[in-house]
């Protein structure tokens, strides 16, 4: 198991750097499946892990040497996260298992059909 977390973390924090995706869209879906985790403990255990800033301060500072970061913007964005990641949570330790597993799909087919049609 512990491979597997590592294996989980460690293409979290590629996907990461290539494209500034959270963690949830990688973590999420792969501790439900490989872990096997409800998804409230996968959603809680993906929170938990972005909480240790230390990999993405790594990639960020990358971005940051590179002249690619909004420093001031990014503030912004994570005050805004902490007080939906308290909502958010509420709200999915309230919610049936099954029914965060089809919305957290649906989520994923809408970004990715936006994405590919822009």
């Amino acid at each position: 198991m512990t491979l597997l977390l590592l294996a989980i973390g460690l293409g979290a924090g590629v996907l990461s750097g290539i494209f500034g995706i959270g963690g949830g869209i990688v973590i999420v879906p792969a501790l439900i499946y490989f872990a096997k985790m409800a998804p409230q403990q996968a959603a809680g255990t993906s929170l938990a892990a972005l909480v240790l800033p230390l990999g993405a301060a790594v990639g960020a500072f990358n971005y940051y040497r590179a002249g690619q970061l909004q420093l001031r913007d990014a503030l912004l964005i994570a005050v805004g996260m902490a007080v939906g990641a308290f909502a958010g949570s509420w709200i999915s330790t309230n919610m049936d298992g099954d029914v965060l597993r089809k919305a957290f799909a649906v989520l994923m087919v809408v970004m990715a059909v936006k994405m590919w049609v822009g």
